[in-house]
């Protein structure tokens, strides 16, 4: 598995796609969050918070990890090299995990960045001391988990076809569905709203946003990763066989 996840951070810092995913992540935020006029920007909302940024980076990532993972086995695929990769001395689960580390690593990386606005909002807040750390923390965690689970839908969606392009438009549309798509279905569910709106990522990355991680949320988003990469092991499985 750590060969994989070497390969891989390898081939994406070896190429223009590492630098791009980094670069288009931090101008995108960067430009809604302090240049641009509109509700997301932060010198004109009045608060010394980041809800902006845990607001507008979900969506953000719906495009970008997709554009990340559409290339992990559909390539391989097109290249022609998946039998030479199922032949190696790994199991199907470590090969995807190595493949989903490695994407998971540089969206992290992506991430590390975006420390500077806690920095710069905790110290130049006025009134002193009205930044609220807590809810912070809660909602980088939340982004830590929302990552993990689109990042499990690319792959997966990257074992569908040999198209990249197919590969990214279906995950786009997973992620959509599962952050977005079951809250919106709530509305047109008035008995069973609440329940509807709770199968959606949305939901969970909300409460976890509040500063308080329930284990609900947690188990909610380890299952959505877990299931997904299961069926890429299988998608792999299917392959060999």
């Amino acid at each position: 598995m750590k060969a994989i996840l070497l390969r891989e951070i390898k081939s994406f810092f070896g190429s223009p796609i590492g630098y791009l995913v980094v670069a288009i992540f931090l101008i995108l935020n960067g430009l809604f969050l302090w240049v641009f006029e509109g509700d997301f920007n932060i010198l004109n909302s009045g608060f010394a918070d980041l809800n902006p940024f845990f607001t507008l980076a979900p969506w953000i990532l719906i495009f970008l990890i997709p554009a990340v993972t559409m290339r992990s086995f559909s390539d391989e695929k097109k290249q022609g090299t998946i039998e030479l990769l199922l032949t190696k001395p790994l199991t199907s689960w470590q090969i995807v995990n190595g493949k989903f580390i490695g994407a998971f690593v540089l969206i992290i990386i992506a991430l590390i960045p975006t420390l500077v606005y806690v920095f710069v909002i905790s110290n130049y807040g006025s009134p002193a001391g009205s930044f609220d750390l807590g809810s912070t923390i809660g909602s980088y965690f939340g982004l830590l988990f929302l990552v993990a689970s689109y990042t499990s839908i690319g792959l997966f969606t990257s074992t569908l076809s040999e198209n990249q392009i197919v590969a990214f438009i279906v995950a786009v549309f997973l992620c959509f569905l599962f952050y977005f798509g079951f809250e919106g279905i709530s509305t047109l569910t008035a008995s069973f709203s609440n329940f509807v709106a709770s199968l959606g990522m949305d939901f969970h990355y909300k409460s976890i946003s509040r500063g308080v991680i329930d284990t609900r949320d947690v188990l909610y988003f380890m299952s959505v990763t877990v299931m997904f990469l299961a069926a890429t092991v299988y998608q792999l499985k299917s392959l060999k066989n």
